[in-house]
């Protein structure tokens, strides 16, 4: 959990007045900034969570999506368009995973090149008990109800669209 700030005012309501009064109104600047500040809240809070299974929210997100997968196991370059993260990244990921012995790397049987990583026992003991701390505290968003949740998901779907991460017209069972 973030530490609270207990200010006496709203630091991003008061910016959207400084903002306003020099360049004028401009609600997007206040949306992005609490965009931003939520995300290093629920990053703060989520971390918190995942820092007592050894784990970040990136590998956390590495191990779900190898648990998601049939056999679990996926290519690295898979995970990372799924996870819409940079090769590196991935590369990173996998290599921290795989020295806590939660994934272990073995050649992909389609592809000679490629690389699979497949997650381990340990890896889905570790992220069944995750999964539980993170859904107790819900993901950090306890203050919002499922409908509110599911709101905010709908409102950021066209940013997310509009930025190339998928075409809005495909049905997730496809994507």
């Amino acid at each position: 959990m973030p530490k609270p700030l207990n200010l006496s005012f709203d630091p991003i309501a008061r910016a959207a007045l400084s903002w306003e009064e020099r360049w004028g109104p401009c609600p997007p600047m206040a949306a992005i900034t609490s965009i931003m500040r939520a995300q290093q809240i629920l990053l703060a809070e989520v971390d918190s969570l995942l820092k007592a299974h050894g784990l970040t929210f990136a590998r956390y997100e590495a191990l779900v999506l190898l648990t998601f997968s049939r056999d679990g196991a996926l290519p690295l370059s898979k995970i990372g368009e799924r996870l819409m993260v940079h090769p590196t990244s991935v590369t990173n990921t996998i290599d921290r995973l795989e020295k806590a012995d939660l994934v272990a790397r073995r050649p992909n049987p389609r592809d000679g090149r490629g690389t699979l990583a497949t997650i381990t026992d340990k890896g889905r003991e570790i992220v069944e008990r995750a999964t539980a701390d993170l859904m107790e505290r819900d993901f950090g968003l306890g203050v919002y109800d499922d409908e509110t949740c599911a709101e905010i998901f709908r409102v950021l779907l066209p940013l997310r669209v509009d930025a190339g991460d998928f075409k809005e017209s495909e049905p997730a069972a496809e994507q």
